[in-house]
């Protein structure tokens, strides 16, 4: 981009003190990458792409359904009728709002397989992940590579956020030493969201990666701050380091990212889905030579990123990446049985 266009593109943020052009250069320059592009993620990466951030990259393993487009503010409803994955829809998408910046979307899982590959060069990480698993290995790369990363999260009207910074701020194992149980949390289905809180989780998602990018290290959020946009409370508890024998961000012991406790199938928040990986070893399936066998018994919808079918009157949805989602089912068993039976092992 021309100098002068530059300059009038982003003018009224140059014009901001705590960014000024020499911000603007650094956010130009910046490197995001965003894990799960639902709700939170398509509001942190309008918010970036907009703002000028040179390189933004989307990881995200999931289709754009009827569903998401209340809150999931980068879809439509073509998006669904060709059921895109939503790492290509937003690709798309924020290449349209600012042609200036590279876009990379990702239809993948985050996994201890591909995360060395996928976050390298990055200078942030931010979540818009539904699952701690997720998050806990984005926190071991985090901490392994030290490299901050934004968490974030949402249901009903109540969402929360926190910054997590290597070697100044605790980190996600320090304030959740494990996962919470299946079923103890509320999720979208059970307890439904409002649109208004994840536009708010996002937005601060969004001005804390800018303040990275930006060099503006000194006035990054040490707090988690919790946010009830129907209730309208507003709580920032302060984040101190209270224990130093955290496995991760002080031995330095990274289980997740070596492979152990992985779980091959995955509970889909909300959704009555199951996905299933192939196994604990990189897998690519010809989506083509995958449709001319299933389609001698069912009839096959592909679109050049993914196949969609009913098998057993389950919805079957795969990758070429190996993955599926497994639609009809919350039994991870049931779910694999099928993906065995008409996919492989």
């Amino acid at each position: 981009m021309h100098r002068n266009d530059f300059r009038i593109r982003y003018m009224n943020q140059i014009l901001f003190r705590g960014i000024g052009e020499e911000g603007q250069d650094k956010i130009a320059e910046g490197r995001v990458c965003i894990v799960g592009c639902g709700a939170l993620g398509t509001m942190v990466a309008i918010g970036l792409a907009r703002a000028g951030a040179g390189h933004i990259r989307i990881i995200d393993r999931d289709f754009v359904e009827l569903k998401n487009l209340h809150r999931q503010v980068l879809f439509d409803e073509e998006d669904v009728r060709k059921i895109m994955p939503k790492a290509a829809a937003a690709e798309k998408k924020l290449r349209k709002a600012n042609s200036s910046i590279h876009v990379e979307g990702i239809v993948s899982d985050l996994n201890h397989l591909n995360a060395e590959e996928l976050l390298k060069n990055i200078l942030v990480i931010v979540d818009g992940t539904d699952n701690f698993e997720t998050r806990f290995l984005i926190n071991e790369f985090s901490i392994k590579h030290s490299i901050p990363w934004i968490y974030g999260a949402a249901v009903g009207s109540y969402g929360l956020t926190l910054d997590v910074l290597p070697g100044e701020s605790p980190c996600l194992k320090c304030i959740f030493e494990t996962s919470p149980p299946p079923g103890l949390l509320a999720t979208c289905d059970t307890a439904g969201i409002v649109p208004s809180v994840t536009s708010v989780i996002g937005s601060i998602q969004c001005v804390e990666t800018l303040k990275i990018l930006s060099g503006n290290g000194a006035k990054l959020n040490r707090f988690i701050t919790a946010i009830d946009v129907w209730e309208g409370t507003f709580q920032r508890i302060k984040l101190v380091k209270e224990r130093h024998d955290c496995p991760v961000c002080d031995a330095k012991v990274f289980p997740l990212l070596a492979g152990e406790g992985i779980s091959l199938g995955v509970n889909l928040c909300g959704r009555n889905s199951v996905q299933i990986r192939s196994g604990m070893h990189s897998t690519t399936i010809d989506l083509l030579s995958l449709k001319e066998k299933i389609q001698r018994i069912t009839s096959v919808y592909y679109n050049g990123f993914l196949l969609r079918m009913s098998l057993e009157g389950f919805e079957v949805t795969v990758f070429p990446d190996g993955r599926a989602i497994i639609g009809g089912t919350d039994d991870p068993v049931r779910a694999r049985s099928i993906y065995s039976k008409y996919i492989g092992n």
